[in-house]
Parts: structure tokens; C-alpha cells; sequence
């Protein structure tokens, strides 16, 4: 941000007035704190996407949010549904290790892939086959110097998903408790055409999820 320091006709005149040195100091210190603020300002990971496949690898559920710094998403939802779709190779692939070294189907995966120098895809397992996927905008959000959290700047520590793999999974259970939600309608193989999750309350709690995760601890 350019902070211009020129002052205008109005500026000079001001000088004839009463006061007109406490005047021009407070603009002064006015535009040196908006230069302040502005060099303060750091861009921290968000989350991009929230996404939820099944255990026949079909798509369940997709939250969008936008990233910064134009509050928009970074890619159209057909992108980040294929982007969620590219992650099932590496699923089947992490889970044939993890089942050959006696480590189970189900769990945290960690980074699936690396998208571009922005997006990471994260990815974690149920022990029903659902699988949940996170993607992080590596700068998706604009804050202040003083509220970057542990991850400012800095990426990703290991582990720093678990929280929100957490809070996806307590939410898909809750969704499963519902007598309302039919879970043999979301499976293409035996249900009746492999709907998606419409739940209201399900798509408000991945939103809140998604909008009040931070890098560091306890932020979901």
C-alpha cells in the first residue's frame, strides 16, 4: 500500500488556523499508523475446501469458502471437485501400505498432495471407508501481525488437521444418529442412486469448521 504524504490546498490553509500544529501532527500520525498496519498485515493457511466421499468413492459433500485477499474462492466447485476426486488414487494407494505394515485402513493420511504453490490437500480415513478431505489455502487469510497464530507464515506443522478431521468426523456421526438421514441412499451400490449429504445442519457445521479453523492449537 502507497501512502501518499503530499498535503493538499486544504493542508496549507489549515496553518492559519488555531491549533493547526496539533492538527498536522494528527494526520501525520494518522497516515503513519495506516503504514504501520499495513506492513503488519500477513498472510496465514485457511481452509479452501471441505469434502466428503464415501466408501464406494462417491462424492457426499463439498463446502467452499473464499480466500484472500479478493474474499473469493480460488478455484470454480467442478475444480475442486475433481481436485477432491484426484485424491482417491492416493487413498488407495496409502491404504494398501498402511494394510501391508499392519497399520489398519482407517486414520489420519497426512498431505495427500501438494495442488500448487497455494492449495495442499489433506486427507483422513474413518473405519467405515468415508473418507475426508481438507484443502488449505497456504494464504487464504489476511490478518494482523500480532494474530498470526502458531502456523504464520510458516506453513503447516504435522498434525495441525487433526482437529479438523475431529470435528468432520463428530459432525458425520451426529448426521448418522439423525433418523431422518437414510445412509443406504448414499451408497451406489445398494441404495437408489448415490444422493449426496443435504443435511442443513451438516453444511452449517463444515462451514463453521472451515471458517473458524487457524493454524495452532484449538481452533475449530
Amino acid at each position: 500500500m502507497k501512502i501518499d504524504y503530499h498535503w493538499n490546498q486544504a493542508d496549507y490553509a489549515i496553518t492559519s488556523q488555531p491549533h493547526f500544529h496539533l492538527i498536522i501532527n494528527t494526520k501525520v500520525r494518522f497516515l503513519l499508523s495506516a503504514q504501520q498496519a499495513t506492513h503488519e498485515m500477513t498472510a496465514i493457511p485457511s481452509i479452501a475446501c471441505l469434502g466428503v466421499i464415501g466408501k464406494n468413492n462417491n462424492p457426499l459433500h463439498i463446502t467452499i469458502f473464499p480466500s484472500a485477499p479478493n474474499n473469493t474462492p480460488l478455484r470454480t466447485p467442478l475444480q475442486y471437485s475433481l481436485l477432491l476426486s484426484s485424491t482417491l488414487d492416493i487413498f488407495e494407494a496409502r491404504s494398501k501400505i498402511n494394510t501391508n505394515s499392519g497399520g489398519g485402513l482407517s486414520g489420519d493420511f497426512g498431505l495427500l498432495h501438494a495442488v500448487d504453490e497455494r492449495l495442499a490437500a489433506y486427507g483422513f480415513e474413518t473405519n467405515t471407508g468415508v473418507r475426508l478431505v481438507a484443502v488449505v489455502d497456504m494464504r487464504g487469510r489476511i490478518v494482523s501481525g500480532g494474530n498470526q497464530g502458531a502456523g504464520g507464515g510458516l506453513g503447516l506443522r504435522e498434525g495441525e488437521m487433526k482437529l479438523v478431521f475431529r470435528a468432520m468426523q463428530a459432525a458425520y456421526v451426529q448426521l448418522l444418529q439423525n433418523p431422518f438421514f437414510d445412509p443406504d441412499e448414499h451408497s451406489p451400490p445398494t441404495g437408489r442412486g448415490g444422493k449426496k449429504i443435504t443435511s442443513k445442519k451438516f453444511g452449517d457445521d463444515m462451514r463453521r469448521i472451515g471458517e473458524n479453523w487457524m493454524p495452532g492449537p484449538g481452533s475449530t
